[in-house]
């Protein structure tokens, strides 16, 4: 990138899990972090959307301690930029923010180190960054992204196209994967770890060939997390009652939560939007879709 060009990066975020999918499953949605980078004398983050108003604005901005530490990892010291930061996707909802800047990171760091990964390559660095390669491969690829994560490698498998209808239920509380993660029991018994297992497998065979009643049964039936974190997000159970009642065939815990992902057959999320927005008047009910773009990168030239 030079001085009279702008670097803009655009990375969807992500709803994971998918109900038993943990940690494995990931599905892009039509939410997005923008950035808009220029050359400059030091680096500087401005915020430019509510969202992001409350983020670092020095060298402790997560995006720069991604970049910066992968490009010292390739011997590349990055130049100073001022980077314009947008995003619509809401902070610690189980939406994939962190994810998405951490992938944003990557592409930056790429892109103005000059670098040249290739998407297996990104896909690695960030499942390692993150520890799992579900939002972020979601993030990095768009669509549906089923990924194993494992001390030596990274395999992901892509489906760019799932034609249905997402409708989420974002409470007005945050919700820290961490905090999440300590309600989960820490280890299960062999027949519990089959009987889990299946369930998410069957999941993924009933998403690629498009049995939408049986992809929900199995949201239903994760034993992984959701019954553990019902009792962090209670909205869970309503939300279920409410959804399938207008017509979604399935609800999940989004992420760590406290969103809860409602997903409908293409052309029936609007009737299950509507009846969301009724019971949840507290609660931001937005209608989303699955965004089959991935990161993008686009170089334009700064107007004179």
């Amino acid at each position: 990138m030079n001085d009279g060009e702008m670097l803009k990066i655009v990375v969807p975020g992500s709803t994971a899990n998918l109900g038993p999918g943990f940690d494995s499953i990931g599905l892009a949605v039509s939410l997005h972090l923008t950035l808009e980078v220029v050359r400059a004398e030091s680096w500087g983050f401005i915020p430019k959307t509510d969202e992001v108003k409350s983020i670092p604005t020095d060298e402790s901005n997560l995006i720069y301690q991604v970049a910066s530490k992968l490009a010292g990892e390739y011997g590349v010291t990055l130049p100073p930029c001022h980077v314009f930061v947008s995003s619509n996707i809401p902070f610690t909802r189980g939406l994939g923010s962190s994810a998405a800047a951490i992938v944003a990171a990557i592409e930056l760091a790429n892109e103005i180190g000059r670098l040249r990964l290739s998407q297996e390559e990104k896909m690695r660095i960030a499942s390692v960054y993150e520890g799992h390669p579900d939002n972020v491969g979601a993030s990095l690829y768009g669509g549906l992204v089923i990924g194993s994560y494992v001390k030596e490698r990274t395999h992901v498998v892509h489906v760019p196209h799932i034609p249905i209808d997402l409708i989420a239920v974002i409470p007005t509380y945050e919700l820290e994967t961490k905090k999440s993660r300590t309600v989960l029991p820490s280890e299960f018994t062999r027949a519990q770890a089959v009987e889990a297992s299946a369930v998410g497998n069957v999941l993924v065979a009933a998403l690629l060939t498009q049995n939408w009643s049986l992809a929900g049964e199995m949201m239903d039936a994760d034993l992984f997390h959701q019954p553990y974190r019902e009792r962090l997000v209670p909205e869970l159970k309503r939300v279920r009652v409410v959804a399938k009642r207008s017509g979604a065939f399935g609800v999940a815990l989004s992420g760590a939560g406290p969103t809860v992902l409602c997903f409908a057959e293409r052309g029936q999320g609007e009737k299950v939007y509507h009846a969301l927005k009724v019971a949840f008047p507290y609660s931001d009910v937005r209608m989303l879709s699955v965004e089959e773009t991935g990161s993008s990168v686009y170089k334009m030239a700064l107007e004179k």
